[in-house]
């Protein structure tokens, strides 16, 4: 007679109560996350096709999301690379002040975004610190998309560097020694040993960073102008289609906004999947 196979949910352990925190993290995770998601996916479901289309195929959420999605996507891009050059000098090498640069990165975390956005209107306006050397230049951030750009690397860097430090650090120097002894030239050495090794942190900073930067508000409004087809993010238009009272619009758009970002991140963990399969 063939056995039955069981299905075990509890696993021997020295400190019991699965039940009670997986009981928890369902409820927990079903609070925070699943019911708002469900709430905005029913509100959207309440709006026909032709208007779903009508809403967004306007020009001005046309182009606030082309601003928001493109910039974004910009910003993951340049903070992967500082991101990565930073962590490197922080994990491999010793040198005064370290200490207070690594604390320095966290800013941005503790920092509210209303304050970041004026200090960065603040620095880049054309009377500002830095903004008055560009300005001569021709070069103008403040109030422009340039500006959104700055804004979105600001807040976004963190997430690369605390992604990949402890991956960097736990990589051992002697698999480069190995490789230089072996004739690899310091590229081959970076190419072959360390970003392989590097490139599921790399691929899950990048997604944090984006899905940062394509819902950040408060630091953006104070330095982008908010000029509609302009400067305008589509946070700020979902904000003001609720103040019109213009709920559709404004379900519509967040919609959008969330499968884009789920979409995003969907793929990115498939290629973690691989680059770990690979690896």
């Amino acid at each position: 007679m063939a056995r039955t196979a069981t299905i075990r949910f509890r696993e021997p352990a020295v400190i019991p109560g699965f039940g009670l925190t997986f009981g928890l993290t369902l409820i927990w995770v079903g609070v925070i996350v699943l019911i708002p998601i469900a709430a905005l996916i029913l509100k959207a479901s309440s709006l026909t096709a032709e208007d779903f289309l009508r809403i967004l195929s306007a020009p001005r959420t046309l182009n606030a999301l082309k601003l928001s999605f493109g910039l974004a996507f910009i910003a993951a891009i340049v903070n992967v690379f500082f991101g990565l050059t930073l962590a490197w000098a922080l994990t491999r090498y010793r040198f005064p002040g370290r200490r207070l640069a690594d604390a320095i990165v966290d800013i941005p975390f503790a920092l509210p975004t209303a304050v970041a956005g004026i200090a960065l209107a603040s620095l880049y306006a054309p009377q500002g610190w830095i903004g008055s050397y560009l300005e001569p230049l021709g070069i103008k951030v403040a109030f422009t998309p340039f500006g959104i750009l700055i804004a979105l690397i600001f807040v976004g860097l963190p997430f690369v560097v605390r992604t990949v430090q402890p991956v960097l650090a736990d990589l051992d120097p002697e698999l480069e020694h190995a490789a230089a002894s072996l004739g690899a030239s310091r590229w081959q050495t970076l190419r072959k040993v360390v970003l392989p090794s590097l490139l599921p942190a790399i691929l899950t900073g990048f997604a944090l960073a984006f899905a940062r930067a394509i819902g950040e508000y408060g630091s953006v409004i104070f330095i982008a102008g908010n000029l509609p087809n302009v400067s305008e993010i589509a946070p700020l238009l979902i904000i003001i289609r609720l103040e019109e009272f213009r709920y559709a619009d404004a379900t519509a758009i967040a919609t959008i906004m969330l499968v884009a970002a789920f979409v995003m991140l969907l793929i990115i963990n498939r290629l973690q999947r691989w680059t770990e399969k690979r690896g």
